[in-house]
């Protein structure tokens, strides 16, 4: 099969004729089309995330979309031609998905929502799983709830906010002016992050009471913020880049809770595989529903094009960017 394979920290990607991968019995095999490019794609390979290594030389990738084309002896909910997304290798010297076909554990996919493109649905999988992991899995957000989304118009913001509104919050968003209209247009009222500190917008939106989930998608000093917007008792801070040394006093006065999301480790331990599945079909329902879709970058990039991709990524993207591999 035809792969793109990268040989040292921050090498080119190799056009290479690669084996067609064998199954085991619970996986399928997918012919790619689309591969997603997320920040944490750049980062991998440039052997700067000690939290998601991949041995080089080696396939890079997480997300994709494609079309399954042999099934598993033990796997019964999907069959040949079934359209199918996920976030699925390229840590953990599992193979990635800037290749032609991938085999696939089977309960780490979904059937693609029907109303997506291959391109809108690879851009989905792990912005989706990071923010349902945080506000669904560890916030429990609520109908009426007040929600603050740190980087609502980013790759896992942007999806965040929508969850928020599917699930009945009502949804705010720190963002520069000039996205303003990205973060309107999903549902949530702006916040000028550059102009607004945190204890101005708290009395502002929440009379001084803080809100009931922060979710950073920052870090640094983003998450210490997070810490002083929470309610008090009740409030839940969450962050899936809460890497850093942090003082954890404004939230302990605070008497507020915080979780930790780290969205790779069914990739990286085998554990959990069948709740990104179960996350996926849910957030395919949404999709279908009209309330979660993907904000795509406005170009398109073929394989060719991979490198570009990725410069354009770490640089700081507007909207998803995707390969299209077919």
């Amino acid at each position: 099969m035809r792969s793109y394979i990268v040989h040292e920290p921050n090498g080119p990607f190799i056009e290479s004729d690669s084996p067609r991968p064998i199954l085991t019995s619970k996986q399928v095999l997918v012919r790619i089309y689309a591969s997603g490019v997320n920040p944490l794609d750049t980062k991998i390979r440039a052997a700067k995330a000690a939290h998601a290594e991949q041995p080089l030389p080696n396939i890079l990738g997480l997300d994709m979309a494609g079309t399954i084309e042999e099934v598993g002896d033990d796997v019964s909910q999907f069959h040949r031609g079934d359209d199918v997304y996920g976030m699925v290798g390229g840590v953990g010297n599992h193979q990635g998905t800037l290749a032609e076909y991938i085999a696939v554990d089977a309960s780490l996919i979904a059937h693609k929502p029907s109303v997506l493109s291959m391109r809108e649905a690879a851009a989905l999988p792990l912005s989706v799983l990071t923010a349902w992991e945080g506000l669904v899995d560890r916030a429990h957000v609520t109908e009426g709830q007040q929600v603050l989304i740190h980087a609502g118009a980013g790759g896992i913001g942007h999806v965040a906010v929508q969850l928020a509104r599917a699930f009945g919050a009502h949804v705010y968003a720190t963002t520069s002016a000039g996205k303003f209209d990205i973060v309107r247009g999903f549902g949530a009222t702006p916040i000028d992050y550059a102009v607004e500190p945190v204890e101005e917008y708290v009395a502002k939106y929440t009379q001084g009471r803080g809100f009931d989930i922060v979710y950073d998608t920052v870090g640094g000093a983003t998450l210490d913020a997070s810490f002083k917007a929470v309610k008090r008792y009740t409030g839940h801070a969450v962050s899936c880049l809460g890497w850093g040394t942090h003082a954890l006093a404004p939230l302990s006065f605070r008497g507020a809770n915080y979780s930790g999301v780290f969205t790779l480790l069914p990739l990286l331990t085998g554990q959990g595989t069948a709740h990104h599945g179960e996350i996926l079909a849910e957030a395919s329902k949404l999709v279908e529903a009209g309330k979660l879709k993907p904000l795509l970058n406005e170009r398109c990039f073929s394989p060719q094009e991979i490198a570009e991709a990725h410069a354009i990524v770490a640089s700081g993207a507007n909207g998803k960017v995707v390969i299209e591999m077919s």
